[in-house]
């Protein structure tokens, strides 16, 4: 029976290291792969997923407007499973989407992502996967202080935390620290201070 899986992490997670090597273990045993990430995720290229450790592979990018069961069944139903990484940029119904071909075509799902902004609220298509996956399981990351990293802390070109701005603004380390909360308040009360 297959299922729908959420995993998440902070920023250095290794998340889309996590999904590049599931796509390469299922591809090792003749299985067939539909890899895809949202079209709003262009840092590494349209079709492009990219670890920070060098691991990356072409995928289909899909657009916000785009129904991921139509075009499943369209073009990608000879698949055995489907990866997705940045599932967080995915909107509420293309998460459904994801749970319909679960349901109705038994071809498991798996998806990677963030669970939170950069303010500690959580995405739209992370709360609908934390609704309604099957499975959902935490990859680790620390923060400097060696405590478990759950904030994605936003910072700005002089190296300054963030804490207004829209939901979506693409980056890696150069924009995002993973932090934990405890580090990432002392940070934002400390540099409040400095100004």
């Amino acid at each position: 029976m297959a299922k729908l899986y959420f995993k998440y992490g902070a920023m250095g997670s290794s998340k889309t290291a996590q999904a590049l090597i599931t796509k390469f273990n299922y591809e090792e045993r003749g299985m067939k792969v539909w890899l895809i990430k949202p079209a709003t995720d262009t840092r590494d290229g349209d079709d492009v997923i990219k670890s920070r450790i060098g691991l990356s592979h072409t995928c289909t990018a899909i657009a916000k407007d785009e129904s991921v069961f139509d075009t499943f069944l369209n073009s990608y139903s000879g698949v055995d499973v489907i990866i997705a990484d940045e599932c967080q940029f995915f909107t509420p119904e293309q998460i459904d989407d994801f749970r319909r071909i679960v349901d109705e075509c038994n071809i498991p799902v798996l998806c990677f992502g963030l669970r939170t902004d950069f303010l500690t609220h959580t995405f739209p298509g992370s709360a609908r996967l934390f609704e309604i996956a099957d499975s959902i399981a935490e990859i680790k990351t620390i923060c400097d202080c060696g405590t478990k990293a759950i904030v994605n802390a936003r910072i700005d070109a002089e190296g300054r935390i963030v804490t207004k701005g829209r939901q979506v603004f693409l980056g890696g380390n150069d924009r995002y620290v993973a932090m934990c909360h405890k580090c990432w308040r002392e940070r934002i009360k400390r540099e409040a201070k400095e100004k």
